[in-house]
């Protein structure tokens, strides 16, 4: 059986006359907020799954670092006390997929896990990746226009 993240509505932290989420905005952050923890998941159980020597062992620890900071950090970011706390929080969400793609590439170069074993995880990262990058050109150009 999957284990998805749950949908936990939380209270909105917006104030006064910012704009309240709508319904569509608050769908799609949950399903990014799915997404991300069932990718969490996902680079878990590739870790485990690693064989058990000092390579794998380090290396798999950078990955499990990384790709589970994606989900951490767009929580964080969600739970922003600004935009600029939004977009900084996203900019880590980035960095963090980025660096899960590095730790994924470098595994299947050193021969460690086949190509074919994780191509679906490459790319829902690189699809992750695309939305967050989208997300903070969004909340920049929203923050220009609103200055």
């Amino acid at each position: 059986m999957a284990i998805s993240a749950p949908f936990c509505p939380r209270p909105s932290n917006k104030t006064g006359n910012q704009k309240v989420e709508t319904e569509k905005e608050t769908r799609s952050h949950a399903d990014f907020r799915r997404r991300t923890f069932d990718l969490a998941l996902r680079v878990v159980r590739l870790v485990e799954a690693l064989p058990d020597n000092g390579i794998c062992r380090t290396l798999g620890n950078q990955l499990l670092r990384s790709g589970t900071s994606i989900g951490a950090n767009s929580r964080a970011a969600k739970r922003g006390r600004s935009r600029a706390e939004f977009i900084a929080k996203m900019g880590i969400v980035e960095e963090e997929a980025d660096e899960t793609l590095y730790w994924l590439e470098l595994l299947v170069a050193a021969g460690k896990i086949p190509t074919k074993k994780v191509e679906s995880l490459f790319q829902e990262v690189n699809e992750i990746l695309s939305i967050t990058v989208a997300s903070i050109k969004t909340a920049r150009t929203q923050k220009r226009a609103t200055a």
